[in-house]
């Protein structure tokens, strides 16, 4: 039986409040969060599903990720999804990874580094608890650290704990 995914609305909504501060970055790209002020890096925004795929792959061969999360090693498969409302990850009964991100006009809001890297948590996820549950939360921001620096770790951190995800 699969663990109750109790958080996922309260992070879903802790992640937008991340995805605006990347959006809407101080000058220089700095924000202040716990009177800390940071400069968040660049965010790679995606043409197609095909970059994405590339993008998963060179984010699953880095030596950081590699050496932080056991099934770095697994490849993930990345398809276009119908619709536009969300993104998803799946691992089919034979052990099969998939990203499925919407490319339509209307969905092309997941054709960023942020969205992608909360599916790829998905993946690397092997805490066995709820979808969006505190183990995952700790694979998305070690991810997000490795990832675009420790920079964003941070900020999500206290995003996280700030809106009670953590």
């Amino acid at each position: 039986m699969t663990p109750r995914d109790a958080g996922r609305s309260r992070l879903y909504e802790a992640e937008r409040m991340v995805l605006q501060m990347f959006e809407r970055p101080g000058v220089g790209r700095t924000v202040r969060i716990a009177g800390t002020e940071v400069t968040l890096p660049v965010e790679a925004r995606f043409a197609s599903v095909d970059s994405v795929s590339d993008h998963v792959d060179r984010v699953l061969a880095m030596p950081a990720v590699r050496a932080r999360f056991t099934r770095a090693g697994e490849s993930v498969g990345v398809r276009e999804r119908q619709g536009h409302r969300s993104a998803h990850y799946h691992r089919t009964a034979s052990g099969t990874a998939e990203i499925a991100i919407p490319s339509s006009s209307e969905g092309r809001w997941a054709l960023r580094e942020l969205v992608v890297l909360h599916e790829l948590a998905h993946h690397l996820d092997d805490s066995g608890g709820p979808a969006h549950g505190r183990g995952f939360v700790d694979t998305l921001i070690d991810l997000v650290a490795a990832v675009l620096g420790p920079e964003t770790g941070f900020v999500y951190r206290v995003v996280f704990g700030d809106s009670g995800v953590m």
